[in-house]
């Protein structure tokens, strides 16, 4: 080892650990919920092809969560240089346990968003009126993966490596795009309200969350 590297000499391997974690955790919860719901997808559009555009969120939703765990990996990854800022077991641990706690959550939601989508899309093409409710379970399913990427961003160790209130304005905006292409998917003026609703509780909920922390 070199003599300009700073700090624990192993304290690297757990903080790649929970780079990884992240990014595979997360990748196999957006794999199985974007499987298993697509195969709902498919069974339905045999019968009712004009609804497969429409059924196609939960598959969108699950494929969200790979992003979130390749934001966390990038963050953890390019906050390890032993040779330019001392790296000891403190932050490996952290970093791990970081990645964990995205990626498991990521994991949980992509088979809760697998598991409601398969049912949600076959039940919708037998009665429309339940595909406002889908979306709603869909919506919280997704939150758990979101509740993972909170707590991580907000910690004082990853912030370390962010512009303040950079992570708070990336939740701001994914939750308001949610918002602003609801009208896409919900034709009643009531759908489109419990949807505004929902998806601003959890705005407010990352904001709470996020901005307190320099």
């Amino acid at each position: 080892m070199s003599s300009s590297f700073s700090g624990d000499e192993t304290a690297p391997f757990f903080g790649f650990l929970g780079a990884a974690a992240a990014l595979v955790f997360s990748c196999m919860g957006a794999a199985y919920g974007t499987a298993k719901s697509g195969v709902g997808v498919a069974s339905m559009g045999v019968m009712r092809p004009e609804l497969v555009m429409k059924s196609i969120v939960p598959v969108v939703m699950a494929g969200v969560l790979g992003i979130y765990g390749l934001i966390i990996a990038v963050i953890i990854s390019t906050g390890i240089n032993p040779k330019a800022k001392s790296y000891y077991l403190f932050d490996g641990y952290a970093h791990l346990s970081s990645g964990l706690a995205c990626g498991l959550a990521g994991l949980s939601a992509g088979m809760a968003i697998g598991i409601v989508g398969d049912a949600g899309v076959r039940a919708n093409a037998q009665q429309p009126k339940l595909f406002v409710g889908m979306i709603l379970i869909l919506i919280f399913a997704e939150a758990l993966a979101l509740y993972g990427l909170i707590v991580v961003g907000s910690s004082k160790f990853i912030f370390d490596h962010l512009e303040y209130g950079c992570f708070s304005a990336f939740i701001w905006w994914l939750l308001c795009t949610c918002c602003r292409i609801k009208k896409g998917f919900l034709a009643d003026d009531k759908a489109c309200e419990s949807f505004h609703l929902s998806t601003a509780v959890l705005c407010r909920l990352g904001l709470c969350v996020c901005d307190p922390i320099h």
